[in-house]
């Protein structure tokens, strides 16, 4: 099936005791065995769900993937991923990552004995540089939140196959709608659903795939075993959310792709981050890898902080919030919002400056988001 069927289609047949269209929610903590031992693959809900596996099985077909995991956020994901890894083991990281990864793997397992090198992924050899006796994995995004850098999958893939590592990819910017890093060598794809696949900002997620059965089989312990997964409601709104996937990315990247083009004319603006500009450095790899640029735009204003603060209150349809990914546009601001978390001499050093924002364009009518803009805008080219 093509991906827009998947999203409708896959793990959601109709419910076989009814013809319900759409798949019950099943809000049970526990089932019937007819003897001891004796059940249908479902004995408890942390163990699994009919609901969540739905999910699973829909968001493995939408990667690419033979195995699908569901996790009550994307850091429950990242966090069962980490737990792939023991004490001692080393983990090369594009430095360039959401502030929440950062703070896990920084702040959470250094702790149990794991250690980060961050490099500038987009670099090969600078992550070939990295790798030591002990490494066991390299991750990354790309795109890069809040940059929006691309890196070259294929490249790390060969770079990780050569040393035995497993390359994860954290996949949440461009979707599987744009992107599929196991077909480029990836050995784990990472999501936060809450962002585009759930899409309508009502609800929390996120999500492993994998072709490895053993790795999957790992993840799935640890599932079980932490029980970071997320409720039958969650799982049965993410689906409701990802049916729409596609249509909703293709507004986005239209939308996103003349905010850009506007922001690029903008005096106020000093430099625009967006993947489908033909100036951006990575906009011929963009081309190669993705079936498309996406949603997220970034941008730094000339005003520096107190420029970023004069937008932020000013927009009314750009709401100033956390996430992205959701059909209404929001505007945040690294510094004090997403990585936030990151020591401020490191966020300086990767270019996150106070007069950044990030926007994640949403599928309102582009002529009512420019018109924000321009408002949110007004008299700052002056300052």
């Amino acid at each position: 099936m093509q991906f827009a069927t998947s999203a409708i289609h896959a793990g959601q047949a109709p419910d076989p005791m009814t013809g319900a269209v759409i798949n019950p929610i099943y809000m049970t903590s526990t089932y019937h065995q007819a003897s001891p031992g004796e059940h249908k693959g479902f004995d408890y809900s942390r163990t699994n769900n009919p609901t969540r596996q739905s999910l699973e099985t829909c968001l493995a077909a939408l990667e690419g993937a033979a195995f699908g995991l569901a996790f009550a956020s994307g850091v429950a994901a990242s966090s069962a991923v980490m737990n792939l890894l023991g004490q001692g083991d080393h983990v090369v990281v594009g430095d360039d990552v959401y502030g929440g990864t950062f703070r896990l793997f920084d702040k959470v397992f250094t702790r149990y004995g794991l250690s980060y090198s961050w490099v500038d992924a987009a670099n090969p050899a600078a992550v070939r540089a990295a790798i030591r006796p002990e490494t066991k994995m390299i991750w990354v995004e790309t795109p890069t939140n809040p940059l929006l850098k691309l890196v070259d999958i294929t490249a790390l893939a060969s770079i990780a196959n050569d040393a035995a590592l497993m390359l994860a990819v954290d996949n949440t910017f461009a979707t599987p709608y744009l992107q599929n890093p196991l077909s480029m060598g990836a050995h784990l794809v990472i999501h936060s659903t809450t962002k585009y696949i759930g899409g309508h900002s009502d609800v929390v997620g996120g999500a492993v795939l994998t072709n490895d059965r053993t790795c999957h089989q790992n993840l799935k312990f640890h599932q079980n075993a932490v029980g970071a997964i997320p409720s039958p409601f969650d799982a049965w709104l993410t689906l409701r959310g990802v049916k729409t996937l596609a249509l909703r990315m293709r507004q986005h990247e239209l939308n996103a792709a003349q905010v850009a083009a506007y922001l690029c004319q903008h005096p106020a603006v000093a430099e625009v981050h967006y993947p489908g500009l033909p100036q951006h450095p990575h906009h011929g790899l963009a081309k190669r890898q993705m079936r498309g640029y996406g949603g997220m735009v970034t941008f730094t204003l000339v005003g520096g902080f107190d420029a970023a603060k004069i937008v932020g209150q000013r927009s009314k349809l750009f709401t100033l919030a956390e996430s992205l990914g959701g059909v209404e546009s929001l505007m945040c601001h690294p510094v004090t919002m997403t990585h936030g978390s990151i020591p401020e001499s490191q966020r300086l050093e990767r270019g996150i400056t106070g007069g950044m924002l990030r926007l994640s364009v949403g599928i309102e009518d582009i002529d009512d988001l420019i018109a924000d803009l321009d408002q949110a805008f007004d008299g700052l080219s002056e300052a």
